[in-house]
């Protein structure tokens, strides 16, 4: 298989994986957690299974309706979140839960709206730095080209992960942006390992060889490595998923969507981004030079 030749089929597949999640973040955006809009997170592990009806209307009855949701975790605990409370209606309902049965509280977060304004500044500002370093980093080592294609197979990995969890309302909180810090570390890590091979095989190039041939003949020589790689992460992160418990579960989903979409846009993104600016220059500079 050559992969550069079929670049435009895996451009047409990041498309149709993006596509619907930048509609879904365009009409609903995410679903943003305490952490971002201020609000109360309780946890409650109950001895014995709680109905949920039971649990909604223990809620309701407290007056909190339009709390922004009750999600069980497992058999037995329950996952409360509310509008910000006053610590005498926080304890209101704790009391009023321990009617349905003997519980454990395993977590009774408040965040103000404030801090999560700032949260949402530093993701953004985070996010931005990395990726002005990332492209300096690349532009000394390798060239400013490949800088800008790797930028795009991050960004292409940011709104994979992104797009599911705001087309599936999953919710998002600070674990997520440490996650997507993560994948595009690991993510451009792939990257440079392959940008390095086809460095040396540019400078080893035989004589009529093309651009195309060279770059998947690098892509060739470093997939068992990027393959092995991933799946190692991957089984680690699957396990963490269904044994990590509820608290993890949605940071190890973001890790787990954003490695597999990092392996694929390190491969079938960035050098194929590459190419084609490098085939865009040359035939600029035919032109320039028929002119």
């Amino acid at each position: 298989m050559h992969f550069i030749k079929l670049r435009k089929i895996w451009y047409a597949i990041s498309i149709a994986v993006i596509l619907p999640g930048l509609i879904s973040l365009m009409l609903q955006g995410l679903n943003l957690g305490i952490d971002f809009t201020g609000g109360n997170l309780l946890e409650v592990r109950f001895a014995e299974p709680v109905p949920v009806e039971k649990v909604r209307q223990v809620v309701a009855a407290q007056g909190l309706e339009i709390s922004r949701g009750i999600q069980k975790s497992g058999t037995t605990d329950y996952i409360i979140r509310t509008r910000h409370l006053t610590q005498d209606e926080s304890d209101k309902l704790i009391a009023a839960l321990s009617e349905l049965g003997k519980n454990t509280v395993l977590r009774n977060e408040s965040v103000g709206p404030t801090i999560g304004r700032e949260l949402t500044t530093k993701a953004i500002l985070a996010l931005l730095i990395a990726s002005v370093l990332m492209v300096i980093y690349i532009t000394i080592r390798f060239e400013f080209k490949q800088g800008i294609a790797a930028i795009i197979a991050l960004l292409h990995d940011t709104l994979v992960v992104t797009g599911i969890f705001s087309l599936f309302r999953i919710e998002v909180d600070s674990a997520f942006v440490a996650a997507l810090l993560t994948i595009i570390g690991y993510s451009i890590n792939d990257t440079i390992v392959i940008f390095d091979r086809i460095r040396e095989n540019m400078l080893n190039r035989k004589k009529g060889e093309s651009l195309e041939d060279v770059v998947n003949a690098s892509l060739w020589q470093t997939l068992t490595r990027s393959i092995n790689t991933v799946l190692t992460v991957v089984f680690v992160l699957v396990a963490l998923y269904f044994l990590g418990g509820s608290t993890i579960r949605n940071f190890v989903l973001a890790m787990l969507i954003g490695v597999v979409s990092g392996a694929y846009s390190s491969i079938c993104n960035a050098s194929p981004l590459w190419v084609d600016f490098k085939l865009w220059e040359k035939r600029a500079k035919a032109k320039e030079a028929r002119a």
